[in-house]
């Protein structure tokens, strides 16, 4: 192996900077060439590549984002287009790619693996932290921490003006950042896609709230299949809790800013784990950190197996509240 590819696709995530970084040094200190596509699938088929040698990656682990780009391509999940992407590797001398992102982003390695026989090893990269053979992926713990500051903050309004806030945060089909947030930030209550909503039982558990003492509550939502959910769900509560309310939708300041010493650690090592793993000869795979060891899981593992959340925190968020 000479030479190897890396991207970054799909969603954004802090730490994703911190990654590439370690792909790169990893890649000098193994005597490989490693090139970069920027916007992900879509600049690999328009053969948008820039030569990263370790000093094209200085002073960007701090950094969030992808300074490399990234983006969502329909192109890239036609045959045609998935052609084009492998000529531009093969006329770059690419014996690899790492892919960093998510699900989708799986499937295309997975696809360009079947179609084409490059080796490609896939790197977790996503806030919501869903797939399967990782404990975390790059940017999860960044995410927590943005969204808890923000629910902090609102706390201190929540509680000079004693209303309920309904604070979204993201999360289409997994509610582990609603979760960790949840539970971090002291709410009252988290409603996440895995459990069924009761509206009827959240007022109830409001109203028991407020009959203790409390003058002012927060509950977490997970924004579910489109965002808004929080708004529909603050409707469904209100008529049932003698509780003026409010609703908070963070959106995408979840993905933004530094990531954490957390998140850059993790991204340094599953960076360089990726290569070794490229360079000892392995193919579709996903490199992730289990049980604070490093871990390789087939690709389609990583969509087909369930990431289950951790229901005994969410029966701690209601031990918590009284």
């Amino acid at each position: 192996m000479n030479t190897i590819a890396v991207l970054t696709s799909g969603g954004d995530a802090p730490g994703m900077n911190a990654c590439v970084r370690a792909v790169v040094r990893t890649g000098a200190a193994c005597g490989l060439r490693v090139i970069g596509f920027r916007h992900g699938f879509a600049g690999l088929m328009a053969g948008e590549q820039i030569l990263l040698d370790p000093r094209a990656v200085a002073n960007i682990i701090q950094r969030g984002g992808t300074f490399l780009g990234t983006s969502r391509s329909p192109e890239f999940k036609t045959v045609d287009g998935r052609r084009k992407a492998i000529e531009v590797l093969k006329s770059a001398g690419a014996d690899g790619l790492i892919v960093i992102g998510g699900e989708g982003s799986f499937h295309g390695a997975q696809d360009l693996i079947q179609e084409s026989g490059i080796r490609a090893v896939g790197i977790p990269g996503t806030i919501d932290n869903d797939l399967y053979g990782t404990d975390f992926s790059i940017g999860f713990d960044t995410a927590v921490n943005t969204a808890l500051e923000a629910i902090d903050r609102i706390r201190d309004t929540a509680a000079s003006h004693e209303r309920l806030f309904f604070v979204e945060v993201m999360g289409h089909r997994t509610g582990f950042l609603a979760l960790e947030v949840g539970l971090a930030g002291g709410a009252e209550a988290v409603v996440v896609p895995e459990v069924p909503t009761d509206p009827e039982q959240l007022c109830k558990i409001l109203s028991e709230s407020r009959s203790r003492g409390k003058s002012s509550s927060i509950v977490v939502v997970a924004e579910g299949e489109a965002p808004g959910f929080a708004f529909t769900l603050a409707d469904q509560v209100r008529s049932g809790v003698e509780m003026e309310s409010r609703v908070v939708i963070l959106g995408h300041i979840q993905r933004g800013g530094p990531p954490t010493a957390r998140d850059r650690v993790l991204a340094s090592r599953l960076g360089a784990a990726a290569v070794e793993t490229l360079a000892g000869g392995r193919t579709g795979v996903m490199v992730g950190e289990v049980n604070n060891t490093m871990a390789l899981t087939p690709l389609p593992e990583t969509w087909k197996k369930k990431k289950d959340l951790d229901r005994s925190r969410l029966a701690l968020v209601g031990t918590l509240a009284v």
